[in-house]
């Protein structure tokens, strides 16, 4: 006997009558129904359905199309890989004409004939198999270019968003952070993301090369342009031709330098040191800095020009302190990392330890974090990493905040229901189907957080 569960079919539809016809005719879909718009959207929420089926005429006012347009277009939003297939009229070919051009999967003329409905909506489930899997595919030949960063921050996710949005084009990208908040790995992943992820990726910081050979590091030198330059060489720019190029730490670029620097991003050329020729160079540039350009513009210390050149794609980057969740996740996978390198075994974190990271401010982020962890591995005389292992500054315990996960749980309900009560203007029957939870179970959770 097998187990493999039926997929699901979503059929929206108001008159009951039709409604039970329809899940009759495909019972052998795991089949779920709805009357409105609201509790469409709950089931949309709750199962996430591989096709539906819907009537454009839905309450609260049945003879328009309007609130199955709505809803058609709410779908699409939440689940875009839906298949949707709208019900019409006999002579509404120009609604159906606009659900098809809204994203509808197909349109069927009412009355129709339920062998037929059958097979467009077995079409449509053979389809939504074959993107997933195409996406399964496709996943697989490309590994995630972040996958080394570890994040449960929502900040951070939206910033993981924005590099794989901006990688395939050619603007130039400045991501703006603290020091050790990891710049530098989200402009790798910006190129492992991009078309040029196949060229090289340079990396210069602007900040740890003296003045006087920053200029030749950056544009290269031709023999005999200064004394010592025994050979032609070329410059971080030019060795990064059809690749990224990351300029670390920007703020601290000369003068002298952001000129020259401005020139090459306008003409996209470069003359090394003591040479007259133009060479023509392809790179996409990445910058990242700890310091506020702005302030650096009105201290005249920063060009305001060339600011604009470097800042088509700004990406501000949280420090530590201000990622939920994200110091103890890294400090668990740091144990995991250097346990192994070290080879002590399987160790692990105390609570105390545990609080003692979130409570940290982290001045240094995650490379102050990593460094804490190693040495915590190293001299740890267990395989348990203790607070005084740790071995930072104890916070005060007043400060210390310990989850509570039932009044957590509590306030994220209450709210829920106090949003879905106003929603519905009190209707209980319409806030349950809204919450994905049957009446009862509504009552009870009202009763228990004291709402009335």
């Amino acid at each position: 006997m097998s187990t493999e569960k039926a997929p699901t079919l979503l059929i929206v539809e108001d008159d009951l009558a039709l409604q039970k016809q329809l899940r009759w005719s495909f019972d052998q879909y795991e089949t779920l129904t709805a009357a409105d718009r609201e509790s469409a959207l709950a089931q949309i929420h709750r199962h996430n359905p591989a096709v539906v089926t819907m009537d454009l005429g839905l309450p609260p006012d049945a003879d328009s199309v309007s609130e199955g347009f709505r809803l058609l277009e709410q779908i699409l939003a939440i689940a875009p890989e839906t298949k949707v297939i709208v019900l019409t009229g006999q002579n509404d070919r120009t609604n159906a004409l606009r659900a098809i051009a809204l994203g509808a999967y197909d349109f069927f003329a009412k009355p129709f004939e339920p062998e037929m409905l059958a097979l467009t909506i077995d079409r449509a489930f053979r389809l939504h198999e074959l993107q997933l899997e195409n996406h399964r595919l496709l996943a697989a030949q490309h590994p995630d270019s972040l996958a080394g960063l570890l994040t449960r921050d929502a900040g951070m996710q939206k910033i993981c968003r924005t590099i794989e949005k901006v990688a395939n084009s050619n603007a130039t990208v400045l991501l703006l952070g603290e020091s050790g908040t990891g710049k530098e790995l989200l402009a790798r992943g910006l190129h492992e993301s991009s078309q040029r992820s196949k060229e090289r990726f340079v990396a210069i910081n602007c900040a740890a090369i003296p003045e006087n050979l920053l200029e030749s590091e950056l544009f290269g030198y031709e023999k005999g342009a200064f004394t010592g330059a025994a050979k032609t060489t070329p410059g971080k720019i030019e060795t990064a031709h059809g690749g990224t190029l990351m300029l670390d730490e920007i703020g601290d670029l000369p003068s002298a330098l952001q000129a020259k620097l401005l020139r090459f991003l306008q003409e996209r050329v470069i003359e090394r040191l003591g040479g007259r020729q133009e060479i023509p160079v392809d790179v996409r540039i990445v910058c990242a800095t700890h310091q506020d350009l702005k302030t650096q513009i009105s201290d005249g210390r920063f060009r305001e020009d060339l600011y604009y050149r470097l800042a088509e794609i700004v990406i501000p980057i949280p420090p530590l302190r201000e990622r939920v969740g994200d110091a103890a996740l890294l400090a668990h996978a740091f144990v995991r990392k250097f346990s192994n390198e070290q080879k002590r075994g399987n160790m692990s974190l105390t609570e105390d330890a545990v609080r003692t990271i979130e409570t940290h401010r982290w001045p240094g982020n995650v490379r102050e974090l990593e460094n804490c962890i190693k040495r915590s591995v190293i001299m740890a005389e267990g395989n348990r990493i203790t607070r005084e292992d740790i071995g930072l500054e104890i916070a005060n315990t007043d400060d210390i905040e310990y989850i509570d996960l039932r009044r957590v749980r509590d306030d994220a309900e209450r709210q829920a229901i106090v949003t879905a009560l106003g929603r519905t203007n009190g209707n209980l029957l319409r806030t349950s189907e809204i919450l994905g939870i049957s009446r009862p179970t509504l009552y009870d959770l009202m009763h228990r957080l004291g709402l009335k």
